[in-house]
């Protein structure tokens, strides 16, 4: 059969990577072409992504392909969700877009729930789960606060819009990335009028509303020459992350769940239709755009953000990762923490943040790298575990699949299929490239169906399987999460 190239573009809220995927008409090979950090950028008080930066990253990574004379079908690009750039009439990037770690948006969610619409009416129009960082609430901050790069912007692009537009000159809005702004109507699966006019936003400064899959355009010629490829396409796949990760899930059973586990947790399932109710809004849950109209009804979790910022304050732990994580199996330390409080979203210090969470549960603080990693550990499981359950109650759940970064960390997928009570299915690891290039391969015609693009992900990687253990102890520890959530609540 006729191999295929297409580059993969791969944005995490703190790294990148650019991949290369090899289709040989039954399975993908994904080759890493680069990976670079992508660090938040602290200017003036607040936190920034250095947009021009990845997209010179981007071009790197393009720039290798062409020097090892590869020559791509299309270019593909996912990044996390909710940011967003402003650019000029005459295409010029205005400043640089506001990282949604950025405080600025804190009590943004109360104040508009006071002053723009209650929160039951929001949850009915978009489906989406309240948090403060979402598009809605970031460009309300910044409406109040006067931005002059919203008031002068011609385009507001979504990040990996933002880059599509950089490369060919076409501004879109894919749809799975634009789902995650809490500014969709969940039924018409386009911006909500009411909430453009709360916001004082007219539509025409959004692109067109595009499906994954799309053929966006080519590269410019400016690119084409800084770069020394063609023509190439530019697909629009889906461009949030989560949802490219979630089409290479190599699910067996159409009553999976899939928890993506990296910075972020997000676990959830798929659905025909959006899920609003009194209950998912009780629960906050909430309604995200995928392949083919599907819904990926998830909770966002707070994943291991919180071990990657306690392990740059570490000074005397190990430096290999691996090493690292496998402290936690070295101490009976029992603390526990809920990963989702807020005291853990952008705190100063998250090794002071927990200490402080512990202390005022009435728990002991952990003192040792190896305390602090079960104590992280362990809760992110038992909250997984806490999340499940509820997904129970709307949906069968009968196989939990692992994908991301996170799903490498052999001690925390044992410790979550302990939690769960059930076996977990781990990988693949670049589940989100995969989907990605399984996307383009689909612009391409080589596949018509997610069905397909599943056998293939499964053709594609290996995957390895956990078993629980140890239930007896486990459900002892989860009643003492609950505890001590309802504790600090």
């Amino acid at each position: 059969m006729e191999t295929s190239h297409y580059i993969a573009v791969d944005l995490g809220a703190t790294s990148g990577r650019i991949m290369l995927a090899t289709f040989d008409g039954i399975k993908v090979n994904l080759t890493e072409l680069t990976r670079f950090a992508n660090p938040m950028i602290p200017v003036g008080g607040h936190l920034y992504w250095d947009l021009p930066a990845l997209y010179n990253e981007v071009l790197r990574g393009l720039q290798k392909a062409a020097s090892e004379g590869i020559e791509p079908i299309s270019i593909g690009i996912d990044t996390w969700g909710c940011d967003f750039a402003f650019f000029g009439a005459d295409g010029q990037l205005l400043g640089l877009p506001h990282c949604y770690r950025d405080s600025h948006t804190d009590g943004a969610v109360e104040r508009f729930f006071a002053e723009k619409m209650d929160a039951e009416e929001l949850y009915g129009r978009t489906g989406i789960q309240f948090m403060n960082f979402n598009s809605l609430f970031q460009m309300e901050t910044m409406r109040r606060n006067g931005c002059v790069a919203l008031n002068a912007a011609d385009k507001i692009l979504f990040i990996p819009d933002a880059l599509s537009y950089m490369l060919t000159g076409r501004a879109i809005t894919e749809y799975t990335v634009a789902s995650t702004s809490q500014m969709l109507n969940s039924a018409e699966r386009d911006f909500d009028n009411a909430l453009l006019e709360k916001l004082g936003i007219d539509r025409a400064r959004f692109g067109e509303m595009t499906q994954p899959a799309t053929i966006i355009g080519t590269l410019t010629e400016q690119v084409q020459q800084a770069t020394g490829l063609g023509a190439v396409k530019v697909v629009a796949v889906a461009g949030h992350d989560t949802a490219s990760a979630v089409i290479a899930v190599p699910a067996s059973s159409p009553h999976f769940a899939y928890l993506s586990c990296g910075t972020w947790s997000l676990l959830g399932i798929e659905s025909d239709e959006p899920i609003i109710n009194k209950e998912s809004f009780r629960q906050n849950f909430t309604n995200e755009g995928g392949l083919d109209g599907k819904i990926r009804f998830l909770k966002n979790i707070c994943g291991l953000w919180i071990f990657e910022q306690c392990r740059a304050e570490w000074k005397d732990a190990p430096k290999d990762v691996g090493e690292l994580v496998s402290l936690c199996t070295t101490t009976s330390f029992d603390s526990l923490i809920d990963p989702d409080a807020a005291d853990f979203a952008h705190p100063a210090s998250m090794c002071k943040a927990i200490d402080n969470y512990c202390v005022r549960t009435g728990q002991v603080a952990p003192q040792t790298p190896a305390e602090y990693c079960r104590c992280i550990f362990r809760s992110l499981a038992l909250r997984y575990r806490e999340v499940l359950d509820i997904f129970r109650t709307f949906a069968p759940v009968d196989a939990l699949n692992i994908i991301g970064g996170g799903s490498r960390n052999k001690y925390l997928m044992q410790f979550t299929a302990n939690a769960v009570e059930m076996a977990v299915t781990c990988g693949p690891t670049e589940c989100t490239a995969l989907g990605n290039a399984l996307v383009q391969i689909r612009a391409e015609g080589r596949v018509q169906s997610v069905e397909q693009m599943r056998a293939i992900s499964a053709a594609s990687t290996e995957t390895c399987t956990y078993e629980p253990q140890e239930q007896e102890q486990w459900r002892a520890a989860y009643h003492k999460f609950i505890e001590i959530k309802n504790k600090n609540n």
